[in-house]
């Protein structure tokens, strides 16, 4: 398959997706996301308040300004608890938004595995019966996945930051740096969604690693709308968005692979 058909398969399965979701009764999964970021959003603003307490306690210790009575002196102390608390506002977002799609791929794997399987009974119309062991195979899998390509991608992050201080080729890097992350962004996130319908073929990681090489651009094309979401800067919709797009994303992965190893199937007969 060429580019523009393996990347028109990975963005078509999502119409697929809203239909499988909404006629099978499956809408119930977006309640996930909803308690994920309820978690998430009350342990990062807490995490914020306690951090901003903790570092104006230590300057204003450390420049005795707590005592000072000078005027204008209770502005200055505001204005520095305000400057400390959208500082750290900004580095949680900016966590959020690089580390965010794993986290989310990993607290939520079991509904994520859970979701892949009943699609490919949806589609498959095969009736197989509820396998708990084979469940948590999905989820140990999925979880490790994440992790491997949350590492690599660290990898290659790292070594783009490296080649960036190469003078004239540091200059071009730094231009086409955030085009290649988000593009190696999105094959991760797909990878994630698309493997756990591997792991109920029996097919090892490697096995895994192969054939979605093979359909890069559809891996990429549904990871995409996930780490769209995450990076969008517009109020944090984007962040508000994402954990409910990888409910959609992994059936549409789901289905994406039904007809992936439809063409194998094809191909080899």
């Amino acid at each position: 398959m060429k580019f523009f058909s393996q990347l028109g398969l990975g963005f078509s399965t999502y119409g697929n997706a809203f239909s499988i979701i909404f006629s099978k009764s499956l809408w119930w999964a977006f309640l996930f996301p909803l308690l994920l970021l309820i978690a998430l959003f009350a342990a990062g603003f807490s995490s914020i308040e306690i951090l901003t307490d903790w570092v104006k306690t230590e300057i204003f210790q450390a420049t005795n300004i707590e005592n000072a009575t000078f005027w204008g002196s209770g502005i200055l102390k505001s204005v520095m608890t305000g400057v400390l608390w959208i500082i750290f506002k900004f580095i949680f977002f900016f966590l959020f938004s690089y580390f965010g799609g794993f986290i989310i791929l990993i607290i939520m794997s079991p509904v994520l595995a859970f979701l892949s399987e009943k699609t490919e009974k949806i589609s498959t119309e095969k009736n197989y019966p509820f396998n708990i062991n084979q469940l948590m195979r999905d989820v140990v899998r999925g979880v490790l996945i994440a992790i491997r390509n949350l590492l690599i991608q660290l990898s290659i992050v790292l070594g783009l930051l490296l080649l960036s201080i190469i003078p004239v080729l540091g200059w071009l890097i730094a231009i086409i740096s955030p085009i290649i992350i988000f593009f190696i962004t999105s094959y991760f996130y797909g990878f994630s969604f698309m493997d756990y319908s591997n792991e109920r073929r029996k097919r090892n990681i490697s096995q895994s690693v192969r054939i979605l090489r093979k359909y890069k651009w559809v891996v990429i094309g549904n990871g995409m709308v996930l780490s769209l979401l995450i990076i969008m800067p517009l109020c944090g919709i984007g962040t508000l968005l994402a954990p409910f797009a990888a409910i959609v994303s992994v059936v549409a992965g789901a289905v994406a692979m039904e007809k992936i190893n439809e063409l194998e199937n094809a191909a080899i007969s």
